[in-house]
This record gives C-alpha cells, structure tokens and sequence, in this order.
C-alpha cells in the first residue's frame, strides 16, 4: 500500500514544525531577521522539504540521505533556537516550549523512520 507524503506522521510534524517556526520568526523585527532569523527559518522549514524530497527519491540509498540531511537540519534549527534563547531574542513561552517538544519528537521519529527505510531496504 502506498502513502501520500501527507499521511506520513514525520512529514506531518515536520510541517507543524515549520507552523510554528514561522509564528516565532514573524515577531523578529528586520534587524533580528536579517542576523539570525532567517537561518533559523530556513533550517526549520529545511526538515519537512528534505523529507518530502527523499520521500519522492526511487532509490532506498538516496531516500536515506535526504532523511539524514533533515536530522541534520532539525539540529541546526534547535541550534538557532537555542542561541536566541541565550541572546534573550525570543522569551521562553509557549511556542518555544511547544516547538522544543517537536524537536524531541521529531528526532526520535525521524532515527525511526529511517530505520524502517532501512529495514526495508533489506527485505
């Protein structure tokens, strides 16, 4: 059976994610957007795409790659996030909260996911 991008659970919460992300980064005033707002948009919004682009992949070995490049992006956004966090840019409220969360999620469903591609790769 075959799943739409848009069934997959790590797809969907990449894009709740990127929902989030862009609430927080429209509060940013220019100057914020232009120092670190922008990297931190775009390595949010860089999960879902790469999910989406290995998801579209034929290739096992190709699928894999984009799934890895989206761990990474996931890492690169909690980075930014942490960083406005220390540089008290953003407060501690509930969208860092909430968004912090999905990170958490996000990485443990993702190393599954790719486990699963994995696993059937070998079958």
């Amino acid at each position: 059976m075959y799943l739409k991008l848009e069934d997959l659970e790590v797809y969907k919460l990449a894009t709740k994610i990127s929902d989030i992300g862009w609430k927080i980064y429209q509060e940013f005033d220019w100057r914020i957007k232009k120092i670190i707002g922008d990297q931190f948009i775009e390595s949010v919004d860089s999960v879902g795409a790469n999910i989406a682009e290995g998801y579209g992949r034929f290739h096992y070995l190709d699928k894999i790659k984009f799934y890895y490049n989206a761990g990474g992006s996931l890492l690169e956004a909690k980075h930014w996030l942490n960083l406005l966090l220390e540089r008290r840019l953003v407060d501690n409220g509930r969208n860092i909260g909430d968004l912090n969360d999905k990170f958490d999620k996000m990485n443990f469903k993702l190393n599954r996911f790719i486990g699963a591609t994995f696993k059937a790769k070998n079958s």
